[in-house]
């Protein structure tokens, strides 16, 4: 008797769990390395030095952004690559690549391009997010933070958070606090007005964390030892192990979905942060996937390395 229960709940798991297809897709002009969405706008930052945005109903781009070509060393003309964007009240923030590898960043309000940061600054810079209307989070690969105020045009502070390179940063919705990760496997909880750790997670990865997602309390990291790394509140923090190099991590507003991708056949896997249940497969991509927003509970957005960001709308 106990046979067969086990045999109709493993059943039942095998026909409840599916592979979704994606609602709809967005392609871009170029390799899509960030994007940001606002209402039924789609902004995506790709390497031929354009953002291209979209209308979300329609899919298709009504407007782009163009980058300064830059010079290489050949003497040729070539993209500025755009690595991070992020959006605030109007104003959209680009970081790009300029000279020696050195990076430039933008604001672009009422169709103007500005230029804030240029090259000569010899910053690495992997990530920028605003905090507010006149402050920029900065975060280089040398996991060195900085917090600038583009009207005085100085550095709030700049603090070295970590010997190891900075893998990746992102801001809670409030944006009081920052979560960074490095590539010795550790996760830092930091307030980003002051730049004071507040707290430290080094246990559920051993080796390099390539993303790290936030949410009401809950942490999920992507770790190059093929571990999904969660840190919840009040919880005991776990992992769970993959089949394979973990790329990119996303959460729910909430904190209760997890997904991560999954296998060699870039695959979203959806789980219950709490119980640790996994749910459907998301798939659709073909190639390595660099990052997994969610909206809302039900409406997710990823891309990967090409041009297509995928659309995802849960039941």
């Amino acid at each position: 008797m106990n046979r067969l229960y086990i045999l109709i709940f493993l059943l039942f798991n095998v026909t409840y769990a599916e592979d979704i297809p994606h609602t709809s897709r967005f392609i871009s002009v170029g390799f899509v390395n960030d994007f940001i969405v606002n209402g039924n706008t789609l902004y995506a930052g790709n390497d031929m030095g354009t953002v291209d945005i979209f209308n979300i109903k329609t899919t298709k781009i009504i407007d782009q952004i163009s980058l300064p070509p830059l010079t290489s060393s050949m003497n040729k003309i070539i993209p500025a690559d755009i690595l991070s964007i992020d959006y605030l009240n109007g104003k959209l923030l680009i970081l790009s690549v300029g000279k020696d590898s050195y990076r430039n960043v933008w604001i672009y309000e009422n169709h103007m391009l500005k230029q804030i940061i240029n090259e000569d600054k010899k910053l690495i810079i992997k990530k920028v997010r605003f905090v507010n209307d006149e402050q920029i989070l900065f975060a280089t690969l040398g996991a060195d933070i900085m917090l600038y105020d583009t009207s005085e045009k100085y550095n709030i502070y700049n603090t070295h958070i970590s010997y190891s390179a900075l893998s990746d940063v992102v801001l809670s919705t409030n944006k009081n606090k920052m979560i960074t990760a490095d590539e010795s496997g550790t996760v830092k909880i930091i307030d980003t007005k002051s730049s004071t750790i507040d707290k430290i997670y080094s246990s559920q990865n051993v080796d390099n964390i390539f993303k790290v997602a936030f949410s009401n309390d809950t942490i999920i990291t992507a770790g190059q030892d093929k571990r999904v790394g969660v840190y919840k509140k009040n919880q005991e923090p776990y992992y769970i192990k993959s089949d394979f190099l973990v790329f990119c991590v996303g959460i729910s507003p909430s904190g209760t979905i997890g997904i991560y991708s999954s296998g060699e056949e870039n695959v979203l896997q959806l789980f219950n942060t709490k119980t640790k249940k996994m749910y459907n497969r998301l798939i659709g991509h073909k190639n390595v996937i660099n990052k997994i927003k969610f909206i809302n509970e039900k409406e997710i957005f990823s891309s990967s390395r090409d041009n297509y960001i995928l659309y995802w709308k849960l039941n």
